[in-house]
Formats: C-alpha cells, sequence, structure tokens
C-alpha cells in the first residue's frame, strides 16, 4: 500500500519467516553456527529455544537454505501438536517417504529404511520441528527419543533439530532419556540496542530503500517500545511507514 510512496519495491517489515529478510544479529549468527554444527558433525539432537517473536522460525528456515539439497535430505514440522502416530505419520510426509500403511510398524520401518538409504547415497537426513513447546502429548516426546536410536555403531541416522519457547527446558528436563541427548543448547535473545538500527536499515534496504526513512530519535524509540523482539519491530515499523505515508512526511521521526 505505501511502498511506492517510500520508494520500496516490497513490504520491508512482514511477519513472515522469509529468510531474504533474515538478519545476523551476533545472537543469531551464534545460534545457526551452533546449529550447523549439530547438523554437519552428527551431532544427534540439538535445542533452540528463544522467546515469543525473536526469529526462531525465520532461522529455521535460514538454517534450511545452508544446507544443500544434493547432501541433505531436511523434513519441517511446522505443526507438531498432533499425537503418536500422527506425528510419526507428518516425519514420514515431510521427507516424502510413503509407508505402505499407516500402522506404527510401517512408518517406522519405511523411516528406517529411507534414513538407510540416505547413508548409502552420501546424504544427511535432518528433522526440524518448529514450535516444539507445543507438543502436548508425552507420547510424542518418547518418539522423538526413539528418533535417536536410529543409529550405525559409529554415527546417528537423523539429526533432530527442536525450535521452542523456553518452557520446553521444563518439559524436557522432566525426560532425562531425551535431555541427555541434546547435544548442543542455544538460547537466542532479542537485539541489543545497538542493531536496533542496522536491522531497520537492513530490512529497508531488502526491500529497495535508497536512503533512510527512520531518524535517529525514531530509532531509539523503537528500542524503548520494543525491547529489541524482531517481531514488535516490524509490527511497530510497519505502522509507522503506513502513518509516514497517510501524513506525507518525508520521514519517521
Amino acid at each position: 500500500m505505501y511502498e511506492q510512496y517510500w520508494g520500496l519495491k516490497a513490504p520491508p517489515f512482514q511477519n513472515v519467516p522469509d529468510p531474504n529478510f533474515f538478519f545476523l544479529s551476533a545472537r543469531h549468527r551464534e545460534g545457526l553456527a551452533r546449529l550447523l554444527y549439530a547438523v554437519k558433525h552428527n551431532k544427534g539432537a540439538a535445542l533452540l529455544v528463544g522467546d515469543v517473536g525473536c526469529g526462531k522460525t525465520t532461522l529455521s528456515r535460514a538454517l534450511i537454505l545452508q544446507l544443500a539439497e544434493e547432501k541433505y535430505d531436511v523434513g519441517l514440522i511446522t505443526n507438531p501438536a498432533l499425537p503418536g502416530n500422527d506425528f510419526l505419520e507428518e516425519i514420514d510426509l515431510q521427507l516424502g517417504i510413503r509407508p505402505p500403511s499407516n500402522s506404527k510398524v510401517a512408518i517406522l520401518r519405511a523411516l528406517n529404511d529411507r534414513l538407510l538409504a540416505n547413508v548409502r547415497e552420501g546424504k544427511e537426513t535432518v528433522l526440524i520441528v518448529d514450535e516444539a513447546h507445543s507438543i502436548r502429548d508425552p507420547d510424542v516426546f518418547e518418539e522423538l527419543r526413539m528418533l535417536l536410536n536410529f543409529q550405525l555403531n559409529d554415527r546417528f541416522l537423523l539429526t533432530l533439530i527442536l525450535m521452542a519457547q523456553p518452557e520446553i527446558n521444563e518439559i524436557i528436563g522432566r525426560i532425562k532419556q531425551l535431555e541427555q541427548r541434546i547435544a548442543i543448547r542455544y538460547s537466542l535473545s532479542p537485539l541489543e540496542q545497538a542493531e536496533i538500527g542496522p536491522y531497520i536499515t537492513y530490512r529497508l534496504q531488502k526491500a529497495g530503500a535508497k536512503r533512510a526513512l527512520f531518524s535517529e530519535e525514531a530509532l531509539q524509540i523503537v528500542w524503548q517500545v520494543t525491547r529489541g523482539v524482531p517481531r514488535c519491530i516490524n509490527t511497530l515499523c510497519d505502522l509507522c511507514l503506513l502513518e509516514g505515508f497517510a501524513s506525507r512526511t518525508q520521514t519517521v521521526d
């Protein structure tokens, strides 16, 4: 609606997990590096936690872009709030596996066959579970633990990546067999105050901006209001551009 007025080619502050707008803050860069380490060094399981709106989902999409299709077979679960057997079926579906029936034995056998076939072809299998804190069925956590039993003598057949809000720490803490298998952990925090300006500038430039659209004073207010939570920054800045368009201002002040 306001893109032409501000000289933009696309909306800069959409709250969707578009990896093209993924800003590598210091914390996001480290989180991505740890997940890549877990995948490329076959660590079995990794857990990344962060509060609402901190960019976990966008980071998961950026991670997938780092994994070449010819070398990695990636499954992404975006709605894990399913009962146990349905969850296993969803894993097979996201990996493009079609078991001969929907029995648990058939689902797991088809998954195991795919994991072994990937190893023979020199491919790694990665399963990313986004919004893992929404899992309410205890059986699903048991299934996740059992997935890590797919191993050869010297390696895991699958790397499991859990992306979740911090409350998952308490849940997993009660399941010692699963907790002990998580080799890599990282907590994603909001942006620092000094990163607010670069974050907004980065997204505006990605959308085609040729000049600064927010004053320094405005950036300070964005920090005060949002405390560095990317989703809140996007919402506020989007409304600022809309208001600036409506009032025909040249800069968001």
